[in-house]
């Protein structure tokens, strides 16, 4: 048994997570942490997304990021879809980026899914695409 969890998939998560690491731990230039591969709820078991950002201030997770290839991405935003209508994590954004296709996707509560600059995070007022 195994985890799939491809190169290129990892390396894409990595660079996300070294660089909004620095922007928060170093640089304290943004207000949510970053955590790779964490339970969205530490007291049970929950889903696991690729990336998350962790509001300590408000003991929430308004942000998730997912990472996956171009077959995944439907399976991938249904997901985000999912977590943001029907969870209580405090999501409000979810992205999922294709690395293959190097394209960014993004659901919002309330809105729905984002066409125009679907990289940009509005809660760190950040495009995470500069980041890879």
């Amino acid at each position: 048994m195994g985890i799939n969890a491809p190169w290129s998939h990892q390396r894409a998560i990595g660079r996300l997570m070294a660089k909004l690491g620095t922007m928060y731990y170093e640089q304290k230039s943004i207000s949510l942490e970053p955590l790779p591969e964490t339970m969205l709820d530490e007291d049970q078991t929950s889903p696991v997304p690729d990336l998350l950002l962790y509001d300590p201030e408000r003991d929430v997770v308004p942000v998730i990021i997912e990472v996956t290839q171009t077959r995944s991405v439907k399976n991938d935003l249904k997901k985000v879809r999912e977590l943001i209508a029907e969870t209580e994590y405090g999501i409000v954004e979810g992205f999922v980026y294709d690395y293959k296709k190097n394209e960014w996707h993004k659901h919002k509560k309330g809105i729905g899914d984002i066409h125009d600059k679907p990289s940009f995070c509005d809660a760190l007022n950040l495009d995470l695409a500069t980041l890879l």
